[in-house]
């Protein structure tokens, strides 16, 4: 089997675009197709495959370019990545023009693991660009469903493909011939939860993906509809397990037949890697596009138009996940509900785009025609997060609506800090910045005092101070006090103490403090202070 190729670097930009590299001098194409990539290391000259991309991390000076460019011409290279703005003296065009290596830019803002990962993720995709898909045993690469039939084929059985949670991945034809199991199964997409139950206690998972064997299953006499015997082999790509593949049959299959399914597990490993390193380069290429068009810049424009938004009105939803899941948890949930979120937008409008960027899942939804596109973005996610239900604690943001490119990065910015007010769990699942505005400007008014180390003054530092001196609790009647609106039943009561102990509590701590408790400034100032100023231990 010939080597899969990608394509030159002409290729690489047309794919990524203005979203990660840019090209700052020399001809892309001048080169064959890009054969791998790597990083420079300034303290050994590695040996480069032919057509390599380098990644020149650190490299900033204009000589210290020269002599790489000149050291990768000698080894074939097709292009020196540098971060950008990059400026370009005479002398580096000329080693450009003497080497024939492409200078590029790696945009502001992505960083170089990024890049890194889908270059590489691009490069092994292999078939982009070629006139036709490439093949993986006789069969387009990545259709499990045309090697369901091919294995069906080979061992005069019907066949699934399933992965670890017993998913049906794919099926061959010929699903009459097995019993009313394989029909539900088929039917369902998915082992029935019975089956799958007796199959885990009889310890044919655990003997199954413990070797590479076939493993037999007698017919599961308790269970009404699996009459017929199963042979399994798990697929594997080196320790990982990917699935398995189950064959209804008849009679144990011939020593030829066995060792054929064992063969084609092997290949239905290869189909599922290329399925998902296809799966991960559109999920990379998503995300990176989604977040340029956030950030906005010169590269918004670009990225909205690959997305398919261009010239579209939207909304910027922000989804993220309230509570700790733990750390094995908390990755594959975010995920889960990035891509809940993605088919609930999608089907709402074709168009909508959404991708998990950090731990936030963003969404871009057009809301061209609607008369009031906030309101109805509040509406879509709220109708998704009751279907999402009680299991796992989510909140969404909702931005003001961004009518072009360039009013992108203030939506965002505007869902960011609608989104911070949600994230203690406060009680509200959905909300726009205009919902929650006074309690986002006292977050940001609590990032001011703290940057710059603000510490109680005045009536508030010295009731601090009083109370850390005498262990008393003034503090706490005047916070009550003021939330209270200067209701001394309602204060007390919350307090839970006599209203003429809180009056008595009251007159002292207006004496220690100084504080005119009927002076509207005096109030606003101390209540103001005690929203926003740490107290002197941090508490």
């Amino acid at each position: 089997m010939s080597a899969p190729r990608y394509g030159g670097l002409g290729r690489v930009l047309g794919d990524l675009g203005e979203t990660l590299l840019e090209l700052v001098y020399g001809d892309p194409d001048r080169t064959g197709d890009v054969g791998g990539v790597a990083i420079h290391d300034p303290f050994e000259e590695p040996v480069l495959p032919r057509h390599a991309l380098v990644l020149g991390v650190g490299l900033r000076e204009p000589a210290e370019i020269v002599r790489l460019l000149r050291s990768l011409g000698r080894q074939e290279a097709a292009g020196l990545v540098v971060r950008a703005p990059v400026t370009l003296p005479d002398e580096v065009a000329t080693a450009v023009d003497e080497t024939g290596v492409a200078l590029l830019g790696l945009t502001r803002g992505a960083s170089w693991a990024q890049l890194a990962a889908m270059l590489r993720a691009l490069l092994a995709e292999g078939d982009v660009g070629q006139a036709g898909p490439e093949m993986l045993g006789g069969v387009p690469s990545g259709d499990l469903f045309a090697v369901a039939n091919a294995i069906a084929a080979l061992i005069d059985a019907p066949v699934t493909i399933e992965d670890p949670r017993s998913r049906v991945l794919a099926f061959s034809g010929r699903q009459d011939e097995a019993d009313g199991s394989r029909v539900e199964t088929i039917l369902g997409r998915q082992v029935p939860e019975r089956f799958f139950r007796m199959l885990t206690d009889r310890g044919v998972f655990r003997e199954l993906y413990r070797s590479d064997e076939l493993v037999y299953v007698d017919p599961l006499k308790a269970l009404e509809g699996l009459t017929l015997p199963r042979v399994a082999v798990a697929v594997r790509a080196g320790d990982e397990v990917l699935g398995s593949i189950w064959a209804a049959v008849r009679e144990p299959l011939s020593a030829e037949r066995g060792q054929a399914l064992c063969d084609a597990a092997q290949l239905v490993a290869l189909h599922m890697l290329r399925v998902r390193a296809g799966t991960d380069v559109s999920r990379r290429l998503r995300t990176e596009l989604l977040s340029t068009a956030l950030e906005g810049g010169t590269g918004a424009r670009e990225a909205m138009a690959r997305l398919g938004l261009s010239g579209r009105p939207v909304v910027v939803l922000a989804l993220v996940i309230i509570g700790d899941l733990g750390d094995a948890g908390v990755a594959t949930e975010r995920q889960r509900m990035s891509d809940g979120l993605a088919m609930h937008l999608t089907a709402v409008h074709p168009r909508a785009a959404t991708a998990l960027v950090g731990d936030v899942a963003y969404g871009l939804v057009p809301v061209e025609g609607k008369d009031d596109g906030e309101q109805w973005a509040v509406a879509i996610a709220s109708e998704f997060l009751d279907r999402v239900g009680e299991r796992v604690r989510a909140a969404v943001a909702v931005s003001p609506v961004a009518v072009d490119v360039s009013a992108l990065a203030d939506a965002r910015a505007s869902a960011d800090r609608t989104l911070r007010v949600l994230r203690p769990g406060t009680g509200r699942r959905v909300a726009r910045l205009a919902d929650v505005q006074v309690e986002a400007l006292l977050l940001e008014l609590r990032d001011l005092v703290a940057a710059r180390g603000d510490r109680p003054t005045g009536p508030v530092a010295r009731l601090f101070e009083y109370d850390a001196r005498h262990n008393t609790n003034l503090v706490q009647t005047l916070r009550a006090w003021l939330d209270a609106f200067g209701d001394v039943n309602a204060a007390s009561a919350a307090l839970y103490v006599h209203p003429n102990t809180f009056r008595y509590r009251l007159r002292r701590l207006a004496e220690v403090a100084q504080l005119d408790l009927n002076d509207p400034e005096a109030r606003f100032a101390a209540m103001l202070q005690l929203r926003v100023v740490a107290p002197p231990d941090g508490g």
